[in-house]
């Protein structure tokens, strides 16, 4: 039998919000306004179900884990999520790690454990009967959970927006009948949602409200080996094993493009082997036994745990499409984005996705006719960094569109403007931030949701 969830521990008084007073007629909602945390109106043991099914989404629901439990110390939190979730309180009904499954092949193979996973799920939802519900990201799953949430009466808040606005644009309709709050940490979301009428918000995104990383050049470079006096170029193939596979050979290549002596820096994912990454890098030359250690010395690459610290020290980089440009750009690093999948991949994307005239205009595409690939593009209207796809993602090409940047070209000034004005538009409004403005989002839906009776019974399903 399934156990009850039981209530989080209560944090420590200095980290507890203190109760505040609350007006008894009703507010129109506003994520910017503070939420009350204790009232007669609100579930005084709120239970809240989350759903994250990918490492960001993991890093991203501890943090609202945290902050639910600062506002109600004995909030019930239960559902998936992945190892950084359960650390911050989170019943796992679900692991995370159980259902991540990337790529069509691999969702098949899988696919009897991954609906007998869902069915838990939901059978947990139908008796726990929580008071809200967040999803994050993951639509495959969320989407899914979202219409049983729906059925139950529980309001629904979706954090980090599928990206709609992009294909699968039929989805739309799950939106506006299942979700009752739209959280979007990209500008253009909001305006594509609010157009369609999903009650929708840009709340800022998360990597733009950490501080840059503080730590020294040389303390830096005293840390993994780097020459302080050499050019350091930082080396982002990807995070899942497929990536790596398409994408660093063509890096490693690059690194012969430039004879001068430089480090290269590649931060090593959490998800990815440091040793078997080592072994794919090295296999690309035909090094004598001298070990992956000496043959990563010889190549002048640096594997590294973190990248927002690489980024911070790189001169210039190469970054594969995905986040790791978003994160390249708040730091603000000037960088090449690369991108390559299998041609029948390449081509069915090319004709299913297409971007709504607020976010890019349809006519605007490459010597290819590509539309741009590159979050940081989308979001500043105009290609602020060159993309390199498929047959154009070459060694030659990489070092040609690296080169400008390395030097004190106003090719690079222009980018390092284009990349703060990204940033800019990334952060949140001030005096809150994204993880806050959600939460105020789950208690003003709390209250609604109370004032009309909480949700239903299975019963009455």
């Amino acid at each position: 039998m399934e156990a009850e969830p039981p209530p989080t521990q209560a944090l420590p008084p200095k980290a507890q919000a203190s109760p505040e007073t609350v007006s008894l007629h009703f507010v129109p909602y506003n994520s910017f306004q503070k939420i009350y945390t204790g009232s007669i109106v609100s579930p005084p043991n709120p239970r809240i179900f989350l759903s994250a099914g990918e490492a960001s989404g993991d890093h991203y629901g501890a943090q609202l884990i945290a902050e639910l439990r600062n506002r109600h110390p004995h909030v019930a939190c239960f559902g998936l999520g992945g190892k950084e979730m359960e650390a911050a309180g989170l019943n796992r009904i679900v692991r995370a790690e159980d259902v991540a499954h990337m790529g069509i092949t691999e969702v098949i193979r899988h696919m009897p454990r991954i609906y007998g996973e869902y069915r838990r799920l939901v059978a947990s939802i139908k008796r726990h009967l929580p008071d809200a519900a967040i999803l994050i990201d993951f639509p495959d799953v969320n989407f899914r959970l979202a219409r049983e949430l729906k059925k139950l009466g529980v309001p629904v808040v979706y954090f980090v927006s599928p990206q709609l606005w992009a294909w699968k644009r039929q989805r739309l309709r799950w939106v506006q009948k299942r979700v009752s709050r739209m959280m979007v940490i990209f500008p253009f979301e909001e305006r594509f949602y609010r157009a369609r009428g999903v009650d929708a918000k840009f709340v800022g995104h998360p990597l733009a409200e950490l501080p840059k990383p503080t730590i020294s050049r040389e303390e830096y470079a005293a840390a993994h080996s780097l020459d302080p006096a050499k050019v350091w170029i930082a080396l982002l193939p990807g995070s899942r094993w497929k990536e790596i596979t398409a994408n660093l050979e063509a890096m490693v290549e690059m690194t012969y493009r430039f004879p001068d002596g430089c480090n290269y820096i590649l931060p090593v994912a959490s998800t990815i082997d440091r040793e078997k990454l080592a072994r794919e890098i090295t296999g690309h030359d035909d090094w004598l036994p001298i070990g992956t250690d000496a043959a990563l010395k010889e190549l002048n690459i640096h594997l590294v745990p973190d990248a927002r610290e690489a980024l911070q020290h790189a001169r210039a980089s190469v970054v594969a499409s995905g986040t790791a440009t978003v994160q390249a750009a708040v730091i603000g690093n000037p960088f090449v984005v690369v991108y390559r999948v299998s041609t029948v991949t390449f081509r069915l994307a090319k004709r299913l996705v297409h971007y709504p005239p607020e976010i890019w205009d349809p006519t605007q595409t490459d010597a290819d006719g590509n539309l741009p690939i590159a979050m940081v593009n989308l979001i500043a209207g105009r290609r602020i960094v060159p993309e390199l796809l498929q047959e154009r993602f070459t060694a030659e090409n990489v070092a040609a569109a690296l080169r400008p940047l390395l030097s004190d070209s106003p090719e690079r000034a222009q980018m390092i403007s284009d990349l703060a004005e990204v940033r800019r538009r990334l952060q949140p409004p001030p005096g809150t931030g994204s993880i806050q403005q959600v939460c105020n989002a789950v208690d003003a839906l709390m209250v609604e949701n109370h004032l009309v009776g909480g949700p239903k019974s299975t019963a009455s399903v």
